[in-house]
């Protein structure tokens, strides 16, 4: 069985790091300096995770989404 997991991912600029989480995964909360950072640790805790939600997959696919918001004064 295939578990399709998305990932939901954001820059926050208060912070400098990629927040990354996920409704398909309930308790799955990543910060880190990096895309890749966030993603080799997010690689990491999924399957934590799922062993301890007693999810069974043979194979997890993960999708990662990202979002960063930009806030532009307007020019006068």
């Amino acid at each position: 069985m295939r578990k399709l997991i998305a990932i939901d991912a954001r820059w926050d600029e208060e912070t400098s790091a990629w927040i990354a989480t996920s409704r398909d995964l309930p308790g799955l909360v990543v910060e880190a300096p990096s895309w890749s950072a966030m993603i080799a640790e997010t690689e990491h805790l999924v399957p934590e995770l799922l062993e301890l939600a007693g999810a069974q997959a043979d194979e997890v696919s993960l999708t990662f989404r990202a979002e960063t918001r930009r806030d532009l004064a307007r020019a006068s």
